[in-house]
């Protein structure tokens, strides 16, 4: 179906996204979150005006001016992959995609930067409460950021607000609205900055909970404690609660992507939820395999439950996505592709219909494009097994996400007890514990990607556009060199950020 097709291309440019896309996101959920704890700091510092508060807002200022620098810069790196390695996808659709990135970096990255130098060298050169105003205005541009760049991913899972130009072979916009404010677009906003918090909040936690075991700025490592575990415990029960309801968004426009990672082979009326399980990786969608190795458990009805807002409901599983299911009206991958082939065929004689000047002909076949023109990127698959993503990775990553979920609201509860009861400091188990949260937190955030971006594959616009259509027409050494030489400098800047980061703890706030 596509001529030249180099899959290993294809697979390392792949790689080579997901190594920067991993990276950038060690920084980003820490950028975005703690910039509201700090100003929560700041707001009581300017309130009291006690040295005690002002000494921690600078202190946790240190930490987040460290992470944003080395955030920006895996961040600009993966913005130029658009460009090197899917050059098809960013003509095809980057009048769409181009806009909201452009708003990121006009608007949105503008007021961050403006306003992060008074945020840092301000103390006692601009009067308190323009300071403070600065610092809240840091944490509104880099969740500004995070909105438009969100909205561009959420347009590749759920592509709103466009049509395709034949003439051209471009998707172009049609309502700026529709995109932006889809409501894909506003779940994944809202989830992804919830649990940015809560990532932060964890973050204060983990080293707060260091100097407690050794004693060591013990009013700081307290007061730090109080405000986050407090917006932590707001922050992860916001994020459940909107977890779910993106799953509901997911189940309405990529059923596939739900069916992969509850490992849903086989549609299911009064569908259960698996809590538990060991997914078969040798399974597949044509095969009678068992979809489970041994035990698992299921919560029964909970699936229909979460995916249609009704009990007792189907849930579509991979096989009738695939195949079809007459009885529930869904039609398949394969007739889709059949469909989709009707598009490529009508597209092209439309074009050599106007090459040759005959404007019946081309006008026919616009017409017969246009009605099957929304299953264009299956006439691109091969097979359609090919619709399938991988499901092992896409099971495993969703519920290493859930049950670390669950658990971080059970620690914030736990910190702010004993807190309140003043016995904080006597529970070393709690405190050894809560220094290894943040790691944990970072685990069930890049499960949360793995899951977004592994379970849409193979698009890179949902139904759309495949990924092996979007590429950049490179030899699979070229990408390989550049995947190793990204490979090398990432690790590098991790590991200063490590390194300056564990430098700025030992030092700790500054001494009265």
């Amino acid at each position: 179906m596509i001529e030249n097709l180099d899959l290993g291309m294809v697979n390392w440019a792949r790689a080579q996204f997901a190594l920067t896309a991993m990276y950038h996101w060690l920084f980003v959920p820490l950028t975005l979150g703690i910039t509201w704890i700090i100003a929560f700091y700041h707001s009581i510092y300017v309130k009291t005006g006690s040295e005690e508060w002002k000494r921690l807002t600078k202190f946790w200022m240190k930490l987040f001016g460290v992470n944003f620098a080395i955030g920006v810069a895996t961040g600009i790196i993966m913005e130029f992959e658009f460009g090197t390695n899917w050059s098809n996808y960013s003509w095809m659709v980057g009048d769409i995609f181009g806009a909201p990135l452009a708003i990121e970096g006009i608007f949105a990255f503008f007021i961050e930067a403006t306003f992060f130098a008074v945020m840092f060298f301000g103390w006692n050169r601009v009067s308190k409460r323009f300071h403070l105003f600065s610092t809240w205005m840091v944490a509104v541009g880099s969740n500004l950021s995070a909105v438009w760049i969100l909205v561009a991913n959420a347009w590749m899972q759920y592509p709103v607000g466009q049509a395709f130009n034949p003439d051209t072979a471009r998707f172009e916009m049609q309502n700026f609205a529709e995109v932006a404010f889809s409501p894909y677009a506003v779940n994944k906003f809202v989830h992804a900055t919830s649990s940015s918090m809560l990532m932060a909040a964890l973050f204060i936690i983990s080293i707060s909970s260091y100097y407690l075991l050794r004693k060591r700025h013990i009013m700081m490592a307290k007061r730090s404690i109080a405000v986050a575990a407090i917006i932590g415990l707001i922050a992860s029960v916001f994020t459940i609660f909107n977890g779910d309801e993106s799953a509901y968004e997911i189940a309405q426009v990529q059923p596939m992507k739900l069916a992969a990672f509850e490992g849903l082979y086989e549609g299911e009326t009064n569908a259960g939820l698996v809590a538990f399980g060991l997914i078969n990786r040798d399974k597949k969608v044509f095969d009678t395999q068992d979809p489970f190795v041994g035990f698992h458990l299921k919560i029964p009805a909970v699936l229909s439950l979460m995916a249609n807002r009704s009990f007792g409901s189907f849930v579509p599983g991979m096989k009738d996505l695939v195949y079809g299911n007459s009885e529930q009206g869904i039609l398949g991958a394969a007739q889709k592709m059949e469909r989709g082939q009707n598009a490529i065929d009508s597209l092209n004689a439309y074009k050599q219909s106007q090459k040759d000047g005959d404007a019946e002909a081309a006008a026919n076949h616009l017409t017969a494009f246009n009605e099957n023109k929304e299953f264009l990127g299956y006439g691109y698959l091969t097979k359609p097994e090919e619709a399938v993503p991988p499901v092992a990775l896409s099971f495993n990553a969703f519920h290493i996400m859930v049950a670390l979920g669950t658990l971080f609201p059970i620690i914030f509860i736990g910190y702010l007890y004993f807190s309140m009861k003043g016995k904080l400091e006597e529970k070393k188990w709690l405190l050894g514990f809560g220094t290894i949260t943040y790691f944990l937190g970072m685990i069930a955030s890049q499960a949360g990607w793995v899951l977004a971006e592994v379970g849409r594959q193979p698009w890179a616009i949902q139904d759309l556009l495949p990924v092996t259509v979007a590429r950049t027409n490179l030899t699979s050494g070229t990408v390989q060199t550049t995947f190793y030489m990204f490979l090398i400098l990432f690790t590098l800047l991790l590991i200063a950020e490590i390194s300056i980061m564990v430098k700025q703890i030992n030092i700790g706030p500054e001494e009265n």
